[in-house]
């Protein structure tokens, strides 16, 4: 069962079809005015209307491109350069896609005047969700472009659009929409948007790059006479019309298959902190794709998580900080300050069932306990009551259990206290009388594997340094004392600890 259409989603029927006609009736040139090139112009032609009237722009607006990424390259560094006068900095929320990461991170490198350019990263909250009043304190007067997606990729939270281009005012405001172009409606207030038609069933290789008139933008590239000067190079015609045809037939069941997907959604959301002990659902539960849903498990390497899925039939995804490909954290997930480890993305089809929903919340259980098995903890059993969507906090006695330690607390606890004091993670205190764990060197979620089976060790009050060089332990380990309800003191040198290398992560056992 294919569940992650937010990767690529499969080919629309209507696409198949307007594709196959396409091939026989513009292949030829779009630019030429013998018949044949006339014929392939008017199925452009068409197809650019088509894009433009579900987008809500104009035709002369539209430029089609390669991909979704060489849309949100060319757009960004479009506009940055055709407002260099205006200045060279640029403001982008901390989830965007990695396209848009790694754009600012050329830009940043950029000559721009008598320096380089200048990049401002908005936070989010838990939630995935940008505020307006971030983006408001980011924009500065040599602002040229700010960049704010319309829905996360990773987590489904629908950003605040309409609000962010309020407050930008004259500042251009790119928006990636490819998780959302012909599921939804599409944002107002935008001046350039991007999107990608393979995400909405139309053919690999079309992407969509849609510049309001009047919005300064100067391509990055040697001059070009097609697609109105903006993307170089002979255009796909049939893909084109293909990714057309598809746009306008998926916005058309979109209308009536949004709340049926939702409401599947929504049973994951619900069920899986039911069956599963030690789950975090993330993402914003209301302001949220309706097709979307993201969930990770501790103690659970995301990669064995996904092929033991596989082998049940279940094609996901994940954005998990540790798999044996790639060892980094999702930067959407350590920037919204959740769980990062056993990821898992679930994105429905319009053709996905009730039974296949009920089919995965059964088999789950099990693939995540048998993937726990090796590991020896002694997890809780799941709650079989009320959904429990976990979000950091101290879970309660109708879902997940804590540990309930016994004993007193030790002479040491005032020490313990200081550190708490101590403020936010990277100055926390010295506590010299910790339980020392030794994980350098051992990849996530080794070393949170490592304090849960530990944290018994000590009494209550007592602290556990863990020592850790994996830069994904700065992430799992507040999130997993926010799930068990143990107190995160943060972070001390390690060579307090007797470490040569890494930070000392300090985490008291409470009550």
């Amino acid at each position: 069962m294919y569940f992650d259409v937010a990767s690529t989603a499969p080919l629309h029927p209507v696409a198949r079809q307007a594709l196959t006609a396409a091939l026989d009736e513009g292949w030829a040139d779009p630019a030429r005015l013998y018949r044949s090139g006339r014929q392939a112009r008017m199925l452009l032609d068409a197809a650019r209307g088509t894009v433009a009237e579900v987008l809500g722009a104009r035709a002369d607006e539209v430029s089609f491109t390669a991909s979704g990424t060489q849309a949100l390259q060319l757009g960004m560094l479009g506009a940055l350069a055709g407002n260099r006068r205006r200045g060279a900095h640029l403001v982008h929320s901390a989830v965007e896609h990695s396209a848009v990461l790694h754009t600012a991170e050329r830009w940043e490198r950029t000559p721009a005047g008598s320096g380089t350019g200048e990049v401002t990263v908005v936070p989010v909250d838990r939630l995935g969700r940008a505020a307006p009043a971030d983006f408001a304190a980011a924009l500065r007067p040599d602002t040229a472009l700010a960049v704010l997606q319309s829905a996360n990729h990773e987590v489904g939270t629908v950003q605040p659009v309409g609000e962010v281009a309020g407050i930008c005012g004259d500042v251009p405001l790119l928006v990636d929409a490819a998780q959302s172009a012909g599921r939804s409606a599409v944002p107002t207030g935008w001046s350039l948007l991007t999107a990608s038609a393979h995400k909405w069933g139309g053919p690999a290789g079309v992407g969509v790059l849609v510049v309001r008139k009047g919005v300064r933008y100067a391509s990055p590239l040697p001059a070009d006479e097609r697609e109105a000067g903006r993307v170089p190079g002979f255009v796909n015609v049939p893909a084109i019309v293909a990714a057309a045809a598809s746009l306008r037939a998926v916005r058309a069941e979109a209308e009536r298959e949004n709340a049926r997907l939702h409401g599947l959604v929504e049973r994951i959301r619900s069920r899986v902190p039911q069956v599963v002990p030690e789950v975090e659902v993330v993402g914003d539960p209301v302001g949220r794709l309706p097709h979307l849903v993201t969930f990770s498990c501790l103690y659970v390497d995301g990669e064995v998580l996904l092929a033991e899925l596989d082998r049940a039939g279940f094609a996901v995804s994940s954005g998990s900080s540790c798999t044996s490909s790639t060892l980094t954290p999702s930067h959407v997930l350590a920037a919204m300050g959740v769980l990062t480890e056993g990821n898992v993305r679930i994105s429905l089809p319009f053709d996905a069932t009730e039974a296949e929903v009920e089919r995965f919340l059964a088999v789950l259980p099990g693939i995540v306990a048998g993937v726990r098995a090796p590991l020896g903890l002694d997890l809780p059993a799941p709650a079989g009551a009320a959904p429990v969507t976990l979000r950091g906090t101290a879970p309660d006695a109708g879902g997940t259990a804590v540990l309930v330690p016994d004993g007193e607390a030790p002479d040491g606890e005032a020490a313990n206290e200081e550190a708490a004091d101590a403020g936010t993670p990277g100055d926390a205190a010295l506590v010299l009388d910790a339980l020392v764990l030794d994980a350098l060197g051992k990849r996530c979620p080794l070393p949170v594997i490592e304090l849960a089976k530990r944290i018994g060790d000590v009494p209550a009050g007592g602290t556990i340094a863990v020592l850790a060089d994996d830069e994904a332990a700065r992430l799992d380990i507040p999130a997993w004392c926010g799930m068990r309800g143990q107190e995160y003191l943060g972070e001390a040198p390690a060579a307090g600890y007797g470490g040569d290398r890494g930070v000392a992560y300090l985490v008291r056992r409470t009550a």
